[in-house]
């Protein structure tokens, strides 16, 4: 069946992580992260190469076609940054599900309300996430991390999710207040 824009894909909630599992994400994380700049930066380009209709979202370079462009721009470098601080955060707190819950809901309801990013993207980001982190860190990126790494991004998707629907995406009003 087709997801016409702006649905909010129903998905089935993955179990919570493991104590394995979770100990596998912080430490991998924790290697990445000593390069979250340009690891922030490759898989926003990857998303926004690979996913052009991603850029819509972003007027300072939504234009840009060229893969080395977009590594220079500030704006885009400045995402990455936030992006990648805000999955240090969950990564850091892991063991506390209502830190979790509350970034969850925060970034949720940002993308939600005050820039209209439809839900799907969530989706697609997690995968780029993942293609990018297994190909710029094969030693930490094992199949059984990545496996908990699928499971972590699968329950924010679905966390951010239920924060859609409790918005009454796509019904949404206009109004940003």
């Amino acid at each position: 069946m087709e997801r016409k824009q702006g649905e909010v894909d129903h998905l089935e909630r993955p179990s919570p992580l493991t104590d394995k599992e979770r100990v596998m994400i912080q430490d991998s994380w924790g290697k990445v992260y000593q390069n979250c700049d340009d690891a922030g930066v490759a898989i926003l380009v990857r998303l926004f190469v690979n996913f052009p209709s991603s850029k819509q979202y972003f007027s300072q370079f939504k234009h840009i076609e060229d893969a080395e462009e977009l590594e220079k721009s500030s704006q885009l470098r400045k995402h990455a940054h936030r992006v990648m601080n805000a999955i240090n955060t969950l990564v850091e707190s892991l063991d506390n599900s209502d830190k979790v819950s509350s970034v969850l809901k925060a970034v949720g309801k940002a993308h939600a309300v005050r820039h209209k990013v439809d839900p799907v993207y969530f989706k697609i980001l997690s995968g780029v996430i993942l293609e990018v982190l297994g190909e710029a860190y094969p030693q930490v990126m094992t199949a059984e991390v990545a496996s908990a790494w699928t499971k972590l991004l699968a329950i924010l998707c679905c966390s951010i999710n239920a924060v859609y629907e409790e918005l009454g995406w796509p019904h949404l009003s206009t109004s940003t207040g």
